[in-house]
């Protein structure tokens, strides 16, 4: 169960829960001016710690912290690849993600699923 690497620009290593070494896949989209469009990609059993979900903010502050991006400035997806196998859990999904944290709050974060017409305007005129 590989994910293609059309899900993905780079392998990002991050620090996972407890600082457990963490990689996802990265794609990093700049479609409107002063707005930035990052996609975290789960890797499943090629990531050796955290999942994105789990990491959720941490892992998007340091995505922003190491890129030199305003995370005020992001529309931050999730993105479960398709991975060809029968069990509904492992279709392609993508979710945006807003953080309290970055409003000064606190809690849970909350997930959007995205339409398939969003998805597929959120990659018109990129490669894939």
């Amino acid at each position: 169960m590989r994910v293609s690497e059309k899900y993905y620009d780079e392998i990002f290593n991050f620090s996972g829960q407890w600082d457990v070494p963490s990689q996802c896949g990265l794609r990093i989209l700049d479609k409107q001016p002063g707005k930035k469009t990052v996609i975290v990609t789960e890797l499943y059993q090629d990531n050796p710690g955290t999942s994105v979900t789990y990491a959720g903010y941490s892992l998007a502050r340091q995505i922003c912290e190491r890129k030199g991006i305003n995370l005020n400035e992001v529309q931050y997806l999730e993105c479960n690849p398709d991975t060809n196998s029968k069990l509904s859990f492992y279709d392609e999904a993508y979710f945006e993600v807003t953080f309290p944290e970055q409003h000064g709050g606190a809690g849970r974060p909350q997930y959007r699923q995205l339409t398939a017409d969003e998805v597929k305007a959120l990659f018109d005129n990129c490669k894939l």
